[in-house]
């Protein structure tokens, strides 16, 4: 008879624990909400061109040239669409060019594991600029000649498959090996092993660094702007800041359109990472 009641005081505390966490998250939720709008707010007003006095001092925040930012914002968020382009182009070259160098990185040949350390070696012992200008300017002498948007999406794809290689390598190795040791004594083959029960758990536990990468590229194709043939979103911001000497405003812009290109993507990219997370979980 005892029982019911201690049961019932049990489940009344576990409500109140679970109701008092739920208020602490909302705190925190509503705290953080708070304090990004305090930031905005901060921010906006350091580029409000007011001034203040304290303690005798005048001080004056940054004054911008609205008037400029009207005109020429929309010749600048043109530029966008051309590195997201660039940023999807160069990230599936680097996603091959990954999973290859993991395959020679986990291979038994000699030449194809010293094929995978060399060019991993030498793109990560080199500036992603130089490789961009590398491409562009050096090749011309052998003969080879690539277009601005050929030679950005080259010099990323190799630079990020480098790193990305090691990336693919640690999310094969991390499938257990009890499940090829069973396949192979159900008689598939290793290229059976790989796509069938390999490579669908290992691409489910690399997108997610993969898609930091991505986020990550985003911001990088500001250096195929050096080409000066590759009207991308650093490069529109520049022709017009300093043909209008307003270099200020027009980085600005482009700072402005890289920030927000990159919340889209990480919210698509922490999505997606609950999605898989989910999925993992129902495996389970």
């Amino acid at each position: 008879m005892s029982a019911a009641p201690t049961e019932d005081r049990f489940a009344a505390q576990a409500e109140q624990i679970l109701a008092s966490q739920q208020r602490d998250a909302l705190r925190f939720t509503l705290g953080v909400r708070v304090s990004y709008a305090v930031l905005l707010l901060a921010l906006a007003y350091a580029f409000s061109g007011s001034q203040f006095t304290v303690a005798g001092l005048k001080f004056t925040t940054i004054s911008l040239d609205w008037a400029f930012i009207r005109s020429h914002w929309f010749f600048i968020f043109n530029g966008v669409w051309l590195t997201i382009l660039l940023s999807v182009l160069s990230i599936l070259l680097a996603t091959v060019l990954s999973l290859l160098g993991a395959f020679g990185r986990l291979s038994k040949s000699p030449p194809a594991y010293a094929l995978a350390t060399f060019y991993i070696s030498l793109i990560r012992g080199t500036p992603l600029l130089l490789q961009v200008v590398f491409f562009f300017l050096a090749l011309p002498q052998l003969g080879i000649r690539l277009s601005g948007l050929s030679a950005g999406v080259l010099a990323l794809g190799l630079n990020y498959g480098a790193y990305m290689t090691e990336i693919m390598r640690a999310g094969i190795q991390s499938v257990d090996a009890g499940q090829r040791e069973a396949a192979e004594s159900m008689g598939m083959t290793h290229f059976q092993i790989m796509r069938f029960i390999v490579l669908p758990q290992a691409l489910r536990l690399v997108i997610p660094p993969i898609g930091n990468q991505f986020i990550a590229m985003l911001k990088d194709t500001s250096l195929i702007s050096v080409t000066g043939f590759v009207w991308e979103l650093l490069w529109r911001a520049q022709k017009q800041g300093r043909a209008n000497f307003r270099s200020l405003e027009a980085l600005l812009i482009a700072a402005v359109f890289y920030w927000i290109i990159t919340i889209i993507f990480s919210t698509f990219q922490t999505q997606i990472e609950l999605r898989l997370s989910r999925g993992f979980r129902s495996a389970l």
